[in-house]
């Protein structure tokens, strides 16, 4: 007697291929744990009694005045004005991860909407959107930055703005060429000819298809704006010092080549950098997997079992 077959949702597919993907289940857990610094990073502050502004030039620099390597009193090391490098550095994920996330979001969302209109209606509306893209990709973004902080001043919600801005272009792109194909499809093809309004269409029939590429790109798009936020503030153009960023804690051992006396000052920030950037990608790659089950990856997972299967 042959054994039920049980169904299985797109859903639970999409989780078990996840699951299976170790780069990504590794990411992933690397993200949790920056996530849950970043929110503890008032408890990191406590325990250790060091907050991430207050100097102590008694313990946290030598006689001669340089920063202190990591040891008992300092784990990653001190700064050069005696500030503790690793309090410093969980306040500075929180900054990386809030601008990361939340920029991505906001120019997913504006990408989305304008690729969406532009995809589906076409014509001059298509037109003056494509023309409206190439425009923002044509600023240069040091000189608008420069520009913005001579008049306002640095700020965190001025880092966001600046990253949304340069950022949603590629999602909108992304998103039109998607619903171009999309249109025309069969299911879009017959609402229309039952009666449905154009932001019925594009709400219910179309915008669920683009799921898998949203939640990819809004992925991908994170370590952008992390790397985005980070150039800015080591150019001194985000957050305004003293608050710490990653960006501007490799600024700031950049100066008076004060790294080479105090490697750690280079290495921690530049290590966290590479790290979450790197996970959010590979964990970009698990999704886009995870989603897209015709993928050279799950094509390459099959084919040894079809040869088996031909063999006997």
């Amino acid at each position: 007697m042959t054994g039920e077959i049980k169904q299985r949702s797109s859903f639970e597919l999409t989780m078990r291929r996840l699951l299976s993907d170790r780069a990504g289940l590794v990411s992933l857990s690397f993200i949790l744990a920056l996530i849950a610094v970043a929110i503890g990073a008032d408890a990191i502050a406590a325990i250790t009694g060091h907050s991430a502004v207050a100097q102590f030039h008694d313990i946290g620099l030598t006689p001669t005045g340089l920063p202190v390597p990591p040891g008992t009193d300092f784990l990653f090391g001190s700064d050069q004005l005696g500030r503790d490098v690793m309090v410093r550095l969980a306040y500075g994920a929180r900054v990386s991860l809030s601008i990361g996330v939340v920029a991505s979001l906001l120019a997913a969302l504006i990408g989305v909407t304008v690729g969406l209109v532009a995809g589906y209606f076409g014509g001059w509306i298509d037109g003056v959107l494509g023309r409206l893209m190439d425009l923002v990709m044509s600023i240069p973004v040091l000189l608008c930055m420069l520009s913005l902080v001579a008049v306002f001043g640095s700020s965190l919600a001025l880092s966001v703005t600046v990253i949304v801005f340069f950022s949603w272009t590629t999602m909108g792109r992304v998103i039109r060429g998607q619903v171009l194909s999309l249109k025309e499809r069969e299911f879009v093809l017959a609402s229309r000819s039952m009666g449905a309004g154009h932001l019925s269409i594009m709400v219910t029939d179309i915008l669920p298809n683009l799921g898998a590429p949203i939640i990819i790109y809004t992925t991908m798009m994170v370590p952008t704006s992390i790397i985005f936020e980070a150039t800015l503030s080591f150019l001194g153009l985000g957050i305004a010092p003293p608050a710490p960023s990653w960006g501007g804690m490799l600024a700031e051992a950049a100066n008076n080549s004060i790294y080479m006396f105090a490697w750690w000052l280079v290495l921690f920030p530049g290590l966290a950098l590479l790290l979450t950037t790197l996970s959010f990608n590979i964990l970009g790659d698990a999704l886009r997997d995870a989603l897209d089950p015709s993928s050279s990856k799950h094509r390459l997972r099959k084919k040894p079992s079809k040869l088996v299967e031909a063999a006997s």
